[in-house]
C-alpha cells in the first residue's frame, strides 16, 4: 500500500492542466491503486493525480456507496440546476467554503483498463466528479466561487496552519459532500 503526500495550495502543479492518459498499462493501475490508498488515509472523496504531482487525467472518489476512478472524464450537464453548499479540498486541508456547482452531470471516460464508463451524478456526487474534473483542467474550486467569497476564502487561506492537523468541520447540510 502506497500512500502519498497530498500537493498543497500553491504548489503550481495544480493550476497546471494534465496530460490525457494514452497508456492504458500496469503503470496506470498502480496509479490508481496510489490514488485510491492515498485518499482512504486522507479520509477524502475524491482525489486527483495532480494533487499527487502527477499531471495526468486520472482520480479517484469515495462516496461512501459509490467507489471508483474515473481515466480521461469529460462531463456534461442535463439541466441547469444548481446547488449552493460547503466544499473541502485535500490541497487545503481543514478549510470549507460554500460553492456553487451544478445539481446534476454525466461524467463519461475510462476505468484504468480502458474500458469505457459512465456515471450519472446528482447532488453530492456530481460536486464530486465536477471538483475532481476540474483538478485534472488545472482549476481550483476557489475559480468556481463568486468574487466576495473567493475573497473571504483566500484570506482564510493564508491564514491556515497546515503543520498542525486539521479539525474536521461537520457541515450544518445533511450529507454534505465533505462531511466523512
Amino acid at each position: 500500500m502506497t500512500v502519498l503526500p497530498v500537493r498543497l495550495f500553491g504548489d503550481p502543479v495544480l493550476t497546471q492542466p494534465a496530460a490525457p492518459v494514452t497508456d492504458f498499462d500496469a503503470e496506470l493501475r498502480k496509479l490508481v491503486r496510489d490514488l485510491h490508498h492515498t485518499l482512504d488515509a486522507q479520509h477524502g472523496a475524491g482525489l486527483a493525480a495532480p494533487q499527487l504531482g502527477i499531471g495526468r487525467r486520472v482520480f479517484v472518489f469515495d462516496m461512501g456507496d459509490t467507489r471508483g476512478h474515473l481515466v480521461n472524464p469529460t462531463l456534461a450537464f442535463p439541466d441547469e440546476q444548481e446547488q449552493d453548499g460547503p466544499e473541502g479540498c485535500l490541497s487545503m486541508p481543514g478549510l470549507y467554503f460554500d460553492t456553487v456547482r451544478r445539481l446534476n452531470v454525466v461524467a463519461k471516460g475510462y476505468t484504468m483498463h480502458g474500458d469505457p464508463l459512465q456515471i450519472v451524478g446528482a447532488g453530492d456526487l456530481a460536486r464530486c466528479l465536477q471538483h475532481e474534473t476540474d483538478h485534472l483542467d488545472g482549476v481550483l474550486f476557489l475559480d468556481r466561487m463568486d468574487p466576495r467569497r473567493r475573497r473571504a476564502a483566500l484570506h482564510e487561506i493564508l491564514a491556515a496552519d497546515w503543520n498542525t492537523p486539521p479539525t474536521v468541520k461537520v457541515s450544518p447540510h445533511t450529507g454534505a459532500f465533505w462531511q466523512r
